[in-house]
């Protein structure tokens, strides 16, 4: 029996795929990249972090003392303990206010179980500032000597 036409075009094709791994294979042994020196394997990192294939300049190194170097989260500075303001709102009956801190001019909310001696509006405080779940609130308020 003859060949027919898709059977011929079907060997073709896996002769033509067949040409084409070898190609591929004899490309890779003539490209390889096995067998390289250390050197042109080796990347260095410059001062910027930038990655080359040229090894740093030595003569700008900078010496680093150790105990410059800060490891783990920045430290916390303390902010003065003590704040100031002026009462700004004081409800004697009902026993609450607010007091506008100076540097911030916010409105800090104060109770009068807080009162270190009683208060009215306008008075000059100092109070620290307690974190609560609706906000600020001073403690330990006491009023300024005029």
């Amino acid at each position: 029996m003859g060949e027919s036409f898709s059977k011929k075009e079907k060997e073709k094709q896996k002769a033509r795929a067949k040409q084409d791994k070898a190609k591929k294979m004899q490309d890779r042994k003539s490209n390889n990249s096995k067998g390289k020196s250390l050197e042109d394997m080796m990347a260095y990192i410059d001062e910027y972090g930038n990655i080359s294939s040229v090894p740093p300049a030595t003569d700008r190194k900078i010496e680093i003392n150790l105990e410059d170097i800060q490891l783990g989260a920045a430290p916390i500075i303390p902010e003065s303990v003590e704040k100031t303001g002026v009462v700004s709102f004081f409800n004697e009956e009902k026993g609450y206010g607010f007091i506008a801190e100076d540097k911030t001019r916010e409105n800090i909310f104060v109770h009068s179980n807080q009162l270190l001696q009683p208060v009215k509006e306008k008075d000059r405080v100092t109070f620290e500032k307690e974190r609560t779940p609706r906000g600020y609130s001073a403690i330990k308020v006491k009023k300024i000597a005029k």
